[in-house]
């Protein structure tokens, strides 16, 4: 039975992680994330539903692989999609 070398598996998704492109919306919405708003009160600045915003979290974090928004946050920095002083 073969065996896999775990490192490259973990490695290999990264490297498309790079490559793919927020939409507007999923930026925009990371932004106020990383702002430290509740899906609430994005939902509130875009009127949009509550649910809608709870999607594009779900998206957001699906898309870059993570399972919380400490990891969101660290990843989209890693991957420059927030500056790296964007609280400031």
């Amino acid at each position: 039975m073969a065996r896999h070398n775990r490192s490259t598996a973990l490695r290999a998704p990264r490297k498309r992680l790079a490559r793919r492109r927020l939409t507007a919306r999923q930026h925009q919405i990371l932004k106020m994330i990383a702002e430290g708003l509740t899906n609430r009160e994005i939902a509130a600045k875009l009127e949009i539903s509550i649910r809608t915003v709870e999607v594009h979290r779900y998206n957001l974090m699906h898309r870059l692989e993570v399972r919380n928004v400490a990891q969101l946050l660290h990843r989209s920095l890693k991957l420059r999609l927030l500056p790296r002083r964007f609280g400031r």
